[in-house]
């Protein structure tokens, strides 16, 4: 089993803490969990559409943004980024130009640098993603598609076919990272840049 609040110091105190013990089973509820959430904002948020946006979040030209979302405080998103699925982005948050960010949490501090996309991920606080950085959510290439994560050096089956990746508080991911689908970095990670992260390589799944 593995324990969410070891890796995001945030967690406890998110809006999702009582939702599920693991990222795979949060993930796929973010839409409810997130509208659940919205009706207990106050007017610093300002609705556009299904996204509820904090009135100190700063939001460039052409950004889309399409299913339930909660902007928190001070916040950034950059020109043309794009936002969907249900997105939840704590306070102080930076998404740069044209970032994808799909179903994801990203917890304070997490920054996006630009050309990013982070696929059904939590990401910690103060995660820093150089450009061009990736989480992969789902095996285009492998007959079978079911996402394993590796924990305490044994599989387990998600018992989904999209999942990105659990990315602890304060790591830093290199330009042109990619990290597979289920990934698992603990807290403090470093990935080199046009590193490839492959936890469970296909031969084992």
């Amino acid at each position: 089993m593995i324990k969410l609040t070891s890796f995001l110091q945030r967690f406890e105190h998110s809006p999702f803490y009582e939702a599920a013990f693991l990222p795979w089973q949060i993930l796929p509820q973010l839409p409810n969990l997130i509208s659940q959430y919205q009706e207990r904002l106050d007017r610093d948020y300002l609705r556009e559409g299904e996204a509820l946006i904090h009135t100190s979040a700063r939001i460039e030209s052409g950004v889309t943004l399409k299913g339930p979302m909660v902007i928190g405080p001070n916040c950034f998103i950059g020109a043309h980024a794009y936002l969907r699925g249900g997105v939840f982005l704590d306070e102080k948050v930076s998404i740069g130009p044209g970032c994808e960010i799909k179903s994801s949490i990203l917890f304070a501090g997490a920054a996006a640098a630009h050309f990013n996309f982070v696929g059904d991920s939590i990401v910690g606080s103060q995660v820093n993603f150089e450009a061009g950085a990736i989480t992969a959510n789902h095996y285009n290439e492998r007959v079978d598609k079911r996402i394993f994560v590796t924990l305490a050096g044994k599989r387990q089956d998600t018992g989904v076919i999209k999942f990105g990746a659990l990315i602890g508080d304060g790591s830093r991911i290199g330009a042109n990272a990619v990290l597979s689908p289920g990934t698992i970095l603990s807290p403090g990670s470093v990935v080199g840049r046009l590193e490839l992260v492959e936890q469970n390589p296909a031969e084992e799944a």
